[in-house]
C-alpha cells in the first residue's frame, strides 16, 4: 500500500501540479488537432456511451422489478449471470469470427438483436405477461450479441484511432462508463418511479437508434477481416497460442479474473445489504451505486492527464490491492449511508488508472490482426469469474450468512460488528469479501512482479 501512495504523490501528483499551472489551451484534454484526429473515435465512442446508458438503465430498472418480485439476492443476481453465460462459454468462438466478418456490420447486427429482445420485454410488461423466466432467456440472448459485438467494438476502436491517443482515449472511454454508472441508477430509480418500466424500455430504444444510425451513416471503420478460411476453432486457437507465448498478458488476465470474481460477488451482495436496511431503500441504493460512477469520473479525468508511468505492470495490481482492501471493510462494518458512500468512492476511484493501463498494454501487445480472437479469449479468462462471483454472493447472502446471522447475530461482537436484522449477513459477506479480495491481490501481485513491460 505504501508503494502505491510513494507513486502517487511523486510522480502522478507533481505531474498534475505542473499540469494545473499552464496556460487554459495547454490544460485541454482534446486540444483542435486531436479533435480532428480523433473524429471518428469521438463520433462512435459518444453515441454508443448513450446506448450503453439506454441499456445500462433497462438493466437496473429490471433489477428493482426483480426484487420486489422475489426479495432474493440470488434471483436478482441470476439476471446478470445469464447476460455473462454466454459470454463466457461463447467468447472464443466470437472472437475467431469477428476477425473474419466485416467489424461495423457485425456491431449493427447485434445492436439489432439486442434492441428485439428489449422490445420483447416491452410487450410482455404491457400485457401482464412479464415472469422472471423470460427476463433470463432474454438476458442470454443479449449476452450472447454482446459476446460477438464486444471483441468487434473492440478491434473497431484500434482500428479508426492513432496508436498515440491510447492512454488518452482509454481516459475518455473511462470516463464514459463511470458518467454511466452515476448517471444510470439515478436516472432508472427515477423513470422506475415516475412513469415505471414502459418509460425506462422507451429511453433504452430512443439511445439505441441514436447509435444505431450513427454507426450505419457517420462512421467508417476501415474493413480489416481475415481472409483466413481456417475453421473457426483454428482461429480459436490461435488466440489461446498467443496468450500462452505472452505470459505477462495471461497472468494479467488471471489477476484481474480473481478481482471480478470478489467485485462480481460485491455486486450481488450490495442490493441485499442496502435494500432491506432501515437507513436504506431503493432510492440510496441508486445513490450509493451512483458514488462510484463519480469516483471513477474523478479517476478517468486523473489518467488523461496523467503521464506514462514507469511501470504499468505494478499500477495494475496495486491499485487493486488498495480498492478491495478498503471498499469491502469499510461497508462490512458501517450502518451510515455517507460512510457507505465514501466505501465506494474509496474503491472506485483507482479503476480507471488500473483500466488505462492494462488497456495500453494489451493494445500495444496484441498485433491488430489478432485482436478480435485474442480480445475474445480475454474475454473468457478475464471475465468467466463474474457469474460465478455473482452466483457465490448471492448464494452466501441468502442461503448462509443471513441464516447465519439470523440464528447468532444477538452475540454482542456480532451484533457490534454487522448489526442485526435483514442486511447483516450481508455486512458478514462484505467483511469476508475485504479479506479475499486481498489475499487475491497480494498473491497475484506477487507472481506480476517479476514481469516488465517494455512495448512503448
Amino acid at each position: 500500500m505504501e508503494e502505491l501512495v510513494l507513486l502517487i504523490s511523486s510522480d502522478f501528483a507533481s505531474h498534475l501540479k505542473n499540469k494545473l499551472s499552464k496556460r487554459s489551451k495547454e490544460m485541454n484534454f482534446i486540444t483542435k488537432n486531436e479533435l480532428y484526429e480523433l473524429k471518428d473515435f469521438l463520433v462512435l465512442w459518444s453515441t454508443q456511451s448513450i446506448s450503453q446508458l439506454g441499456s445500462s438503465i433497462t438493466g437496473f430498472a429490471l433489477t428493482l422489478w426483480l426484487y420486489e418480485q422475489t426479495g432474493s439476492s440470488l434471483s436478482t443476481a441470476a439476471l446478470t449471470i445469464c447476460s455473462y453465460g454466454p459470454y463466457v462459454l461463447m467468447s472464443i468462438f466470437a472472437g475467431a469470427l469477428t476477425d473474419r466478418f466485416n467489424k461495423k456490420s457485425t456491431m449493427l447486427v447485434c445492436d439489432v438483436f439486442a434492441a428485439i429482445c428489449t422490445m420483447i420485454v416491452f410487450v410482455l410488461y404491457r400485457t401482464n405477461s412479464l415472469m422472471v423466466w423470460h427476463l433470463y432467456i432474454l438476458n442470454m440472448i443479449s449476452g450472447l450479441m454482446n459476446t460477438v459485438q464486444q471483441p468487434a467494438s473492440e478491434v473497431a476502436l484500434t482500428l479508426i484511432m492513432p496508436k498515440k491517443y491510447y492512454q488518452k482515449t482509454s481516459g475518455l472511454r473511462s470516463l464514459s462508463s463511470s458518467l454511466i454508472s452515476v448517471l444510470n441508477p439515478l436516472i432508472a430509480t427515477a423513470l422506475y418511479s415516475l412513469i415505471g418500466l414502459n418509460g425506462v424500455i422507451a429511453v433504452d430504444i430512443s439511445s439505441f437508434m441514436i447509435a444505431f444510425l450513427t454507426l450505419l451513416f457517420f462512421v467508417e471503420i476501415p474493413d480489416k477481416k481475415n481472409d483466413k478460411r481456417e475453421s473457426v476453432l483454428v482461429l480459436a486457437k490461435e488466440g489461446l497460442i498467443f496468450l500462452r507465448e505472452n505470459p505477462l498478458v495471461l497472468t494479467l488476465l488471471l489477476f484481474m479474473s480473481g478481482v471480478n470474481l470478489a467485485a462480481s460477488a460485491f455486486d450481488a451482495v450490495l442490493p441485499g445489504y442496502v435494500l432491506p436496511n432501515p437507513k436504506g431503500g431503493t432510492t440510496v441504493l441508486g445513490i450509493v451505486t451512483s458514488c462510484s460512477g463519480v469516483a471513477m469520473i474523478v479517476g478517468s479525468l486523473v489518467v488523461s492527464v496523467l503521464p506514462k508511468p514507469k511501470n504499468r505492470v505494478k499500477i495494475i495490481y496495486l491499485t487493486m490491492l488498495f480498492s478491495l482492501g478498503t471498499e469491502n471493510f469499510l461497508l462490512a462494518f458501517s450502518r451510515e449511508p455517507l460512510l457507505w458512500c465514501v466505501g465506494q468512492i474509496i474503491g472506485w476511484i483507482v479503476v480507471p488508472v488500473m483500466s488505462a493501463n492494462l488497456d495500453v498494454i494489451l493494445r500495444t501487445t496484441i498485433p491488430v490482426e489478432l485482436q478480435g480472437r485474442v480480445y475474445a479469449c480475454r474475454n473468457t479468462l478475464q471475465f468467466f469469474t463474474i457469474p460465478i462471483g455473482l452466483l457465490i454472493g448471492g448464494f452466501m447472502v441468502d442461503n448462509i450468512c443471513e441464516p447465519f446471522m439470523s440464528v447468532h447475530g444477538d452475540f454482542p461482537i456480532l451484533k457490534t460488528l454487522f448489526g442485526t436484522g435483514k442486511g447483516s449477513g450481508a455486512a458478514l459477506m462484505m467483511l469476508i469479501l475485504g479479506i479475499s479480495g486481498s489475499l487475491i491481490c497480494m498473491i497475484t501481485g506477487k507472481k506480476l512482479k517479476k514481469y516488465s513491460y517494455n512495448k512503448e
